[in-house]
């Protein structure tokens, strides 16, 4: 994982609704956060939350403070349904507010050591790593109530100028889909 106080690693990545390629200064500059999720169509575990994701681009984008970009890294030689159009689907369906970047060459993915769907990074205004771990311990069919409240706790935590907590549980669901022969080394 992705240490406590690290940089936000820089992008330059197209948006799938309006096309734009945007970096890391086009989604967090001016704000006192920044949220950066690791997401994609096809997997069940983003299925369970997508709705939950929508939710916090509502309550948070803009005006919070808080700056939330969604990045796709799932190849679709392997995985089609992951393709830009698909994900444009998506965020229309979905009502997302938040830029949605398609990561064709996977490199985003790697510097920010994503290892799954959905994946959560939370910087602070000065771009380090506060956060890195769930959305909170509802999993497709465990019946645990999808209420966002490990990820909103940080987020709140980190709007009120306090500190987050460093005790953090790591995202669940499926691995992000590599190019055949593109897994890090950290992958295993």
């Amino acid at each position: 994982m992705l240490p406590l106080g690290t940089a936000a690693p820089d992008f330059s990545l197209p948006d799938v609704v309006s096309g734009r390629n945007l970096s890391l200064a086009d989604v967090s500059t001016g704000r006192d956060g920044l949220l950066v999720m690791f997401i994609c169509a096809h997997c069940p575990f983003v299925l369970h939350v997508e709705d939950e994701l929508a939710r916090l681009g509502k309550d948070y984008a803009g005006s919070a403070g808080l700056g939330i970009v969604a990045i796709s890294s799932n190849s679709i030689e392997t995985h089609p349904e992951d393709a830009p159009d698909k994900l444009r689907a998506m965020a229309g369906r979905l009502g997302f507010n938040f830029p949605y970047l398609y990561d064709e060459s996977q490199q985003a993915a790697k510097d920010y050591t994503a290892a799954c769907t959905p994946d959560f990074f939370l910087f602070d205004g000065l771009g380090q790593l506060v956060y890195r771990g769930r959305l909170d311990g509802s999993r497709p069919g465990n019946g645990v109530p999808l209420d966002g409240r490990d990820l909103r706790g940080a987020i709140d935590a980190l709007l009120a100028g306090g500190p987050v907590p460093e005790e953090q549980v790591p995202s669940a669901g499926c691995n992000i889909k590599w190019a055949p022969g593109n897994a890090p080394a950290y992958f295993g």
